[in-house]
């Protein structure tokens, strides 16, 4: 009996030291970084910033950088198809460009190094490369055939807030095959990047929005580009701008939708994968998966599920700390083969950094996998002090 209790003393004060290094482990999470090419820091054009950004990250004890290389159809990287204007300002030291300097140094520190790419988003880009391709065609529209944008509002504007933003057609082939290619340029050229990170990977946001194609008649919903509606007729025999009647129908075209961004994800994933080992895909991501969903037609959760991404970052940018951090205890639910991650707000309280570090505090304390701020513009000496403790 004597033997016995012993052994219980001893299992108890094994299970306590773990217990204790398992919190220990959870305390700091790992911690990442969304750098801008409109950075004030301009981490790409001078071999002080880049140095800067790295010894920043170093200090703070940031695992993770993510890069800005691809916005609004514009290559901020040594690009064999696009124009060079964007690139050619980056700074230059004998056969090495920014992104092979911030790669290497990055790797020296341990740190990790993402390409961040806007995928389907143009901005207001008209001279895009791909609309210099195809035309037009490849944007998508609403249900009533305009691309997204406020370039011609009419009536409707007066009730709906659509984002100011030329955006692609996912379900147009041509716009799958198109940002692949770029996904597989980027990794071929730079085959140092940890891993690409997309942006805008969903359809058009629109306020308010709707929740599912049955409703179109009280908001705006996107996905109508010529080829997509075409492909969904010669599949299911519906005309969308016609033929939707009932329950079944609405639901089949709006997980067609949903189906359209997950096989583009999916495709980046398994093509730029089978030459780059350990290629890591992540994503930016709305942060109610439940509107991601239904709305936008980013189905997040399911590549988490099936490990379509290795993780997402929720763009949980708020100054509500309450809700920041009810969002975050909900997201940990999400964790699956893909890991969740949650994205700061930092940019929306840079002159109040006491409330900044007791919402970060607050995520901390629900143990995510990461924490990743936006954006590097707002570290300060202060925060590095900060961040390096927690």
């Amino acid at each position: 009996m004597k033997n016995y209790k012993k052994f219980l003393v001893v299992v108890c004060f094994v299970l306590s030291l773990l217990s204790l290094h398992a919190h220990a482990e959870t305390a700091n999470p790992e911690k990442g970084v969304w750098v801008s090419v409109f950075t004030d820091k301009e981490v790409l054009y001078s071999r002080k910033a880049a140095s800067e950004l790295i010894d920043t990250c170093k200090q703070a004890g940031i695992s993770d950088i993510y890069l800005q290389i691809y916005q609004s159809g514009k290559a901020y990287y040594d690009s064999p198809t696009h124009d060079k204007s964007k690139y050619s300002k980056l700074f230059r030291e004998k056969d090495k460009d920014a992104l092979d300097f911030i790669i290497a140094e990055a790797s020296v520190n341990n740190i990790r190094v993402h390409a961040w790419v806007n995928l389907l988003s143009l901005g207001l880009n008209e001279d895009a490369l791909i609309i210099a391709k195809h035309g037009r065609s490849i944007l998508t529209r609403d249900q009533y055939l305009r691309a997204s944008g406020r370039k011609n509002p009419n009536e409707s504007d007066e009730y709906y807030l659509r984002e100011d933003q030329l955006f692609l057609e996912p379900g147009d082939p041509r716009v799958s095959d198109f940002l692949l290619a770029v996904a597989q340029e980027i990794m071929n050229r730079y085959p140092g990047f940890s891993g690409i990170h997309l942006d805008y990977v969903r359809y058009p946001m629109t306020v308010p929005f709707i929740p599912s194609s049955k409703f179109t008649k009280f908001g705006i919903s996107y996905g109508y580009g010529q080829k997509n509606i075409e492909r969904f007729r010669q599949t299911r025999g519906i005309d969308v701008l016609e033929g939707l009647n009932e329950d079944k129908d609405f639901a089949l075209w709006d997980q067609w939708r949903r189906d359209q961004i997950t096989s583009l994800v999916e495709r980046i994933n398994r093509e730029v994968g089978k030459k780059h080992k350990g290629f890591k895909l992540s994503a930016a991501a709305i942060t109610a998966a439940e509107r991601a969903y239904s709305s936008m037609f980013q189905d997040w959760p399911l590549w988490l599920e099936e490990g379509i991404v290795d993780h997402v970052v929720l763009m949980n940018y708020s100054k509500d700390d309450h809700l920041v951090k009810e969002i975050t205890r909900a997201a940990n639910a999400y964790n699956a083969k893909g890991k969740v991650y949650i994205g700061l707000g930092f940019f929306l309280m840079p002159d109040n950094l006491d409330k900044f570090y007791r919402q970060y505090e607050s995520v901390k304390d629900l143990a995510p996998e990461a924490i990743v701020l936006y954006s590097y513009d707002n570290i300060t000496p202060k925060t590095i002090a900060f961040l390096k403790k927690n």
